[in-house]
């Protein structure tokens, strides 16, 4: 089987190419549920480094800006399972379609009709939490919960079940590309050169050299450009 990193690949050769082999109806929908996952592991995995991966990035971030980094943090992390909930809706919505793993099922072959079937009931088990965390807490707001009075807590929800949910969708999509291509793809798996770790450098570098000019006010040592206002 081959195996790809999720969004190394030209798009518009993809769509043509997962057409030519799925057939119109379901190449289309699965070229655009790749985008979906795709997108979803870049925004993901910025969250994680930003986030998720050591407390020394987690004291820079509060450092630069904390007020910042925790409207990023809770915009990144509700968007994250918002975007798990679109992926896994039912294929219709007030008799409108929707872009969904939920339809697959009824448009791949008989032969691997029932394989998919399952993977997307699991999928959609490991999104549960964040259905609870949409109905209750970001896209409406539990009176009780916001009240803090007697009532069922969220579902629990944390970096490893956002990743089962994220693994269970891949599964859908890399066996239906098994099945036609033999194909699949690392979605958590790609380089970024301009995302949350360039972002720390800059953020490290830049608290050095405030620091350092701090100490030479301090002193009464001043430079030039120590006295320019910034123009940002």
């Amino acid at each position: 089987m081959r195996w790809r990193m999720g969004r190394n690949q030209d798009a518009g050769t993809m769509r043509v190419e997962y057409i030519n082999c799925m057939g119109k109806l379901l190449g289309e929908h699965f070229y655009e549920l790749w985008q979906e996952l795709a997108w979803l592991n870049v925004k993901w995995r910025e969250y994680v480094e930003l986030y998720g991966t050591m407390p020394s990035r987690i004291e820079l971030l509060n450092k630069a800006a904390p007020q910042f980094f925790r409207v990023v943090q809770d915009a990144l992390w509700e968007n994250t399972l918002l975007h798990l909930c679109r992926l896994t809706v039912p294929p219709k919505s007030v008799n409108k379609a929707t872009l969904t793993i939920r339809a697959l099922p009824n448009l791949v072959d008989g032969g691997i009709k029932k394989s998919v079937s399952d993977l997307v009931e699991i999928a959609g088990q490991k999104i549960q939490f964040c259905r609870d965390w949409r109905n209750r807490h970001i896209a409406h707001r539990d009176l009780a919960l916001a009240l803090k009075q007697k009532t069922k807590p969220l579902a629990l929800a944390n970096r490893q079940k956002v990743h089962e949910a994220l693994s269970a969708i891949a599964n859908v999509l890399n066996e239906i590309d098994g099945h036609y291509r033999d194909a699949a793809t690392s979605f958590d798996h790609s380089v970024s050169f301009s995302g949350a770790v360039q972002l720390l450098y800059a953020l490290d570098d830049g608290l050095r050299v405030d620091a350092e000019r701090e100490e030479r006010m301090q002193r009464h040592e001043f430079r030039e450009e120590d006295l320019k206002p910034r123009d940002l």
